[in-house]
C-alpha cells in the first residue's frame, strides 16, 4: 500500500501534478476541503458535525477531520493508497494520519517566495468562460481578448495581490517547516525544484515515488 502526502506552497503547481500522479499512479487525490464538501452533501454524521464549524466560519477541528479520512481509506478506490494533497499540515496531523494509513512518501514541490507571488500575482481570467491567463506566462494571443470565446472583459481577484500572498506563504512556511523535519527524520521526505519545466517536474516527482 502507498500512501503519499503532497504539498507545497500555494501556486506551486500542486494541481497540475497532483493529476498527472493519480495518472500514473492510479492513486486516487484526497483533498480535506472535498472531503467535508462531499460529507456536508451526503449528511454523514461526520458531515454534520462539521457544517456547524462551517457554518460558524471556523476551523473544522482535527478530530473531524481525522474521522473523515479514516471513512475515506475504508474505500474501494483507496485499496492500494491514497494521495493525500495539502494533508496533514501540522505535526499532530501527521502523528493522527500514521494510525490510519502508512504514509510511505512525502513529496514536497519547492518555489522560492518571490516566484510565487510573481505566479499569483499574475493570473487574470475571463469574465465570460472562465479561462485562466497570466501576464507572463500565458498572455492571450490578442491583447485584451479571450482565446477561447473572445470576450475583452477580464478580472483578477482580489487576494491575488503581493501583501496577500505573503502573508498566506509566511503562515504555510510556519507550519510546514517543522512537519517537513519530522517527515524529513523518517526518511521519506523529498524534496522536488518546483520552479522548472512542469515535465521535469513530474519525471524527478515519479523517480521519488519509485
Amino acid at each position: 500500500m502507498t500512501s503519499i502526502v503532497l504539498f507545497g506552497p500555494p501556486g506551486a503547481g500542486k494541481g497540475t501534478q497532483a493529476a498527472r500522479i493519480t495518472e500514473s499512479t492510479g492513486l486516487p487525490q484526497v483533498s480535506t476541503g472535498d472531503m467535508l464538501r462531499a460529507a456536508v452533501k451526503n449528511g454523514t454524521e461526520t458531515g454534520i458535525a462539521a457544517k456547524e464549524y462551517m457554518d460558524a466560519g471556523k476551523l473544522v477541528p482535527d478530530s473531524i477531520i481525522i474521522e473523515l479520512i479514516r471513512d475515506r481509506v475504508q474505500q474501494p478506490d483507496a485499496k492500494n493508497g491514497l494521495m493525500f494533497d495539502g494533508f496533514p499540515r501540522t505535526i499532530p496531523q501527521a502523528e493522527a494520519l500514521s494510525t490510519i494509513t502508512e504514509v510511505t512518501h512525502v513529496i514536497a514541490i519547492e518555489v522560492p517566495d518571490g516566484k510565487i507571488v510573481e505566479r499569483i500575482c499574475g493570473r487574470f481570467s475571463c469574465v465570460s468562460c472562465g479561462a485562466v491567463f497570466h501576464d507572463i506566462f500565458n498572455k492571450t494571443t490578442v491583447e485584451g481578448v479571450c482565446d477561447q470565446c473572445g470576450s475583452t472583459e477580464f478580472k483578477r481577484r482580489a487576494d491575488d495581490n503581493e501583501t496577500t500572498v505573503l502573508q498566506r506563504l509566511g503562515a504555510y512556511h510556519e507550519q510546514t517547516s517543522p512537519l517537513a523535519n519530522w517527515y524529513d527524520e523518517q526518511g521519506i521526505f523529498h524534496r522536488i525544484d518546483g520552479d522548472r519545466d512542469i515535465d521535469k517536474i513530474t519525471i524527478d516527482i515519479l523517480q521519488a515515488l519509485s
